[in-house]
């Protein structure tokens, strides 16, 4: 073997050898060893309502790497709302989801389970009674607050505290839109909110105050 041949040979063993080193990182995953809450855990929210942020978990192998595939189970383990799915099955990523409906208890108790893993990923919400009215400022071209929650039935003030100068609610969307307010600089604008959905609006005249008011049942 000539001497270029060798060097040619001693660098395929370097290229060889780095790859089986770093093998490890392109293993797929073992089994399902835990599976752990990644997000939705701990909201506060209405009875008789879905939360506003799913609820999550990832599954990892027992080197922490996220499995994909795994089927996870969800039940509500203490309470009285309920979860759609009560099934769902890991993405690429090792998560999987599932939207919880509180219902007319004050805490509620998710459980997250998957078959082989001894422990659950388990999740705890707080329901309260919605607001049956909300108030918004229009304060140093602003609304303040610029989201409220309002209960189906309920009634948003917004009280125009910003001098001379003049604005307006106009809304931009939403399931069932009230009127808009006219232009004005002083006084109050009160629609009542009958249709649960999400409702964003703004200032014509300013277009960076913006709002919403969420409808709750």
């Amino acid at each position: 073997m000539t001497r270029r041949q060798w060097a040619r040979w001693g660098v395929l063993v370097v290229i060889l050898w780095a790859s089986g080193c770093s093998g490890d990182g392109t293993q797929p995953p073992g089994p399902p060893s835990d599976v752990m809450p990644s997000g939705g855990d701990g909201q506060n929210w209405y009875f008789n309502n879905p939360l506003p942020t799913p609820l999550r978990v990832t599954v990892v192998d027992l080197s922490g790497r996220p499995v994909p595939g795994v089927v996870v189970m969800w039940a509500v383990s203490s309470g009285s709302g309920a979860v759609s799915p009560v099934q769902s099955t890991t993405d690429v990523s090792g998560e999987a989801s599932t939207t919880d409906s509180v219902g007319s208890a004050t805490i509620q108790r998710v459980s997250a389970t998957v078959t082989s893993v001894p422990s659950a990923a388990n999740f705890t919400e707080v329901a309260t009674t919605p607001p049956t009215s909300a108030a918004v400022s229009l304060q140093n071209l602003a609304f303040n607050p610029d989201s409220v929650v309002v209960q189906s039935g309920g009634t948003v003030t917004w009280t125009w505290n910003d001098g001379a100068t003049q604005h307006n609610v106009t809304f931009t969307s939403g399931p069932a839109r009230p009127p808009d307010s006219p232009t004005k600089a002083s006084g109050t604008f009160a629609p009542t909110f009958t249709t649960v959905g999400a409702y964003g609006y703004h200032c014509t005249i300013h277009p960076t105050m913006t709002g919403s008011v969420i409808v709750v049942h």
